[in-house]
């Protein structure tokens, strides 16, 4: 099964390269497309002097058109975008189907001094994870924000649901490339599993520093290797999953074959 992930910087209102490299991928056979963090949506630190107004605005323009594409094309998208709902932000997770819409707001948001979105947006501590997971083709996909990826919560929560790969919308900066690509080598290893990770790209530029996203989207296969990869340049991935590598990376570590005969998946 071939899925796509675009890397690409903020985008303008216009989408007019949104339906370029939609219709590109439908006309690849491709069914499911994963976009980056603060893609539909300017950056965290723009949106802090930005009206609340605005931003329902673009949102709401992002959503209807995401909509139509997925009907029009017949993905799924997976998008990152930022919802309002009586006067309050929420960051959230948007999972676009041909028939449906459904969002998950994120349960861990960064709080660090530089750069807190736990302050800004509304959403709620529940404790409760859930994040989107749907099935496609044979295989279970399911969904994780990119600093949900620290918290061993959601991988057991993979585990359980029995996901087959993890696309992995990130806005990573400040020359984090090593860390994440070892973090997400043995996640994949460990869980035997596909993760596809897909980095935004573009520049942010406050009186400190230059914050730059460095791209590197790629994906890493079940033996924990990153297998196809993109540079710093926009660009689409286009990937493909296979079944018996899922199952013969399965068989030959059999790490969840242990969890299971101990009744903890």
């Amino acid at each position: 099964m071939k899925i796509a992930a675009l890397q690409l910087a903020t985008l303008p209102l216009s989408n007019q390269k949104l339906k370029e490299y939609f219709k590109s991928a439908h006309e690849q056979g491709i069914e499911i497309v994963v976009l980056g963090e603060y893609v539909l949506n300017s950056f965290f630190k723009e949106l802090e002097n930005i009206p609340k107004m605005l931003i329902r605005e673009q949102s709401k323009h992002k959503i209807e058109s995401l909509q139509e594409f997925a009907k029009l094309y017949n993905l799924t998208i997976i998008a990152p975008i930022i919802t309002v709902e009586n006067n309050k932000l929420y960051k959230t997770m948007g999972h676009f189907s041909p028939t449906e819409t459904n969002y998950r707001n994120q349960e861990f948001l960064i709080n660090y001094s530089h750069w807190d979105e736990e302050s800004f947006f509304d959403n709620e501590i529940t404790g409760h994870i859930a994040p989107i997971i749907f099935q496609s083709h044979g295989l279970t996909f399911g969904v994780i924000s990119g600093f949900e990826v620290h918290f061993d919560e959601f991988w057991i929560k993979m585990m359980q649901d029995k996901v087959d790969v993890v696309l992995l919308p990130t806005v990573s900066t400040f020359g984090s490339n090593f860390r994440w690509n070892e973090i997400l080598k043995t996640r994949a290893f460990l869980n035997s599993m596909y993760i596809l990770r897909v980095n935004r790209i573009g520049t942010y530029h406050d009186e400190e520093s230059l914050w730059k996203f460095y791209g590197e989207t790629y994906l890493v296969n079940p033996d924990g290797h990153i297998e196809s990869s993109l540079s710093n340049k926009e660009d689409m991935l286009v990937v493909n999953i296979d079944k018996r590598e899922l199952l013969d990376a399965r068989q030959s570590w059999g790490f969840r074959q242990q969890l299971e005969r101990r009744a903890l998946l």
